[in-house]
């Protein structure tokens, strides 16, 4: 798979919930959707170094109304949007979508613009002042009548929001949790 199901579109989930709600999320899944640390490492650790970062796309655009919603944004306001998926042994584990607003890509966060192919992740759990929103999970229907499950929050660098989303591409089970 070199790019994301046509069905896998993130910005169209209307409905997150945070994760007081009982998840219905397959049991081998839910450790992976709930945990706050950095999934990089998480992936990193899984795949035993052999971990990659194919970027599908890099670009300025408009956040769908919920992103912009959960970043505080006007209506109309541009974000790079950044959408990558997280490989273990060349194989697609993660669909992720990063959404800066412009706003945010000024002082040392200008330097997520030259991001390229190094995961987010590192550079933001590196960061000792970065703060991280509450985790919210959603799923995703798939056209073959199964669910993909995805987890979003908000970051802080330097005070300046981000928002990544996650998607689970793997049947749960297939990635034994390392934790």
């Amino acid at each position: 798979m070199t790019e994301p199901p046509l069905t896998l579109h993130p910005e169209r989930i209307r409905h997150w919930r945070r994760l007081k709600h009982p998840l219905r999320a397959p049991r081998a899944l839910r450790p992976w959707l709930t945990d706050t640390g950095s999934l990089t490492r998480l992936l990193q650790r899984v795949s035993k170094g052999h971990f990659s970062v194919r970027v599908l796309s890099q670009r300025y655009g408009q956040p769908s109304s919920a992103e912009a919603s959960a970043l505080g944004l006007r209506a109309r306001q541009r974000a790079l949007i950044r959408e990558v998926l997280l490989c273990g042994h060349g194989e697609p584990w993660v669909f992720a979508r990063t959404l800066i607003p412009v706003t945010s890509l000024n002082g040392r966060q200008r330097a997520l613009k030259q991001i390229g192919n190094r995961p987010l992740g590192a550079l933001l759990f590196r960061d000792p002042q970065m703060q991280r929103e509450p985790l919210q999970i959603a799923s995703l229907p798939n056209s073959a009548g199964e669910d993909f499950w995805a987890r979003r929050s908000v970051f802080h660098l330097a005070g300046k929001p981000l928002l990544v989303c996650e998607v689970f591409l793997t049947p749960p089970g297939t990635l034994q949790y390392p934790g």
